[in-house]
């Protein structure tokens, strides 16, 4: 059976990868990335691999590091360091908390602080 960890592992594993296709199959057809202030970054598998696909495009050596992690249930909490950060007006190291709901094997909504 796979795992609220697994699911949130694999997802991370292909944005290391910067692997856009691998990287979206981890959402739901519905799922929602949500900004700190509550604005969305991106609903759904053609606005995820949009705005994600433009930062792995720009970022070769873009990485992402766990340095903690809380499970509750399908709730997976993450404090990232993410490096080779490539977008105008965003620094290229971000320190952030990223909270994913997992259900059904797949990632429904995560809210990204930071």
């Amino acid at each position: 059976m796979t795992t609220p960890r697994d699911v949130v592992d694999r997802q991370i594993a292909a944005y290391n990868r910067r692997d856009i296709e691998e990287f979206v199959a981890c959402y739901a057809s519905d799922a929602t990335v949500v900004q700190a202030d509550g604005n969305r970054l991106a609903s759904g598998h053609d606005e995820i691999r949009a705005r994600y696909g433009e930062l792995f495009d720009q970022s070769p050596a873009l990485r992402a590091e766990i340095r903690n992690r809380i499970e509750v249930g399908s709730v997976v909490v993450d404090e990232e360091q993410v490096t080779g950060f490539v977008l105008p007006g965003m620094p290229p190291e971000i320190h952030a908390a990223a909270v994913y709901r997992v259900i059904g094997g797949l990632i429904h909504d995560v809210h990204l602080f930071g």
